[in-house]
Order: C-alpha cells, then structure tokens, then sequence
C-alpha cells in the first residue's frame, strides 16, 4: 500500500530531526520510494517565533492505516514529542508526523480520519506532497494532488 506522511520540526536540528524521522519511518514502516525537497514555512495555526521545517514522503507499507499511525506517534515519542496538538491547539514541537493518505482508504473513526481533513487548506503539506505525487487524486476531493495545491 502507498502511504503518504506529512513531516515538520520547528525545534532543534530541523534537518535532523526530519533525517531521523525518514530513517525510523523506513525501518519501521515500510520502503520510503520517495522525499520531497525541505520546505521552510512558517507557523500554521498560532504564533512562533520558529519557522518549520516541512517535507512529505511516500511509504510502501503492509501495515494497516492503524498500525502506521501507532508507529508515527511512537517515532514522535522518541524524537522527543511529547504532546499532541488538540482542539486546534497548536505550538512549537521537535516532529510531526503527519498520515496523510493511505491509498484511496477513506476513513472517519475518533482515532483516525483518512484522507487527513486539513491537508487540502494546508499549503505546507500540499507543496512537499504534489512535488512527490502530483498525479495523485485526493479520494474525497477527486482532484489531483498537484490541482488542490495550484488552488492554494
């Protein structure tokens, strides 16, 4: 299956910290086939003084959506994440490890909802994630990955 992760730091070694997360992704969650370029954006949803750092990847992955997001959130753990943004409650954070996509998989649970429902409105997700998969239609929206980011 094809999954697509989005990537962000706004703390510490920002390349680094994405390096380190690409790694354990790949060692954990299956083959990355393809890394965006490094995207420097600024904070989305509240105030920093910390521009992030943003890319986005595609993994081949046997594991189900559920199994990828416990182990995304077990990579956040070890880069030293802590909390979770909740309620739309944002701040500076090490990583995030972001399921965007998994397939054309569309899921609406209290755990996981798929495709990810900001990621359209998000210009920081979508630049990194049309350059890797531009062709990609999103499974709600019916547009191409590289469309959804044009009309950003």
């Amino acid at each position: 299956m094809k999954v697509y992760l989005g990537l962000g730091t706004n703390l510490g070694d920002k390349e680094w910290n994405l390096h380190t997360a690409v790694e354990k992704i790949n060692g954990r969650i299956g083959k990355v086939t393809s890394l965006s370029a490094f995207y420097v954006t600024a904070p989305w949803g509240f105030s920093s003084h910390h521009s992030f750092l943003n890319a986005a990847c595609c993994v081949e992955t046997t594991l189900s959506a559920f199994e990828v997001l416990a182990e995304t959130q077990t990579i956040e753990r070890e880069l030293g994440r802590l909390k979770k943004s909740v309620d739309g409650n944002y701040s500076d954070r090490l990583i995030d490890v972001d399921l965007l996509l998994y397939g054309d998989l569309v899921l609406h649970t209290p755990a996981l909802t798929l495709p990810h429902p900001l990621m359209a409105e998000r210009r920081f997700v979508m630049e990194p994630l049309a350059e890797i998969a531009p062709e990609v239609v999103h499974p709600v929206l019916g547009k191409t990955l590289m469309e959804l980011f044009r009309l950003l």
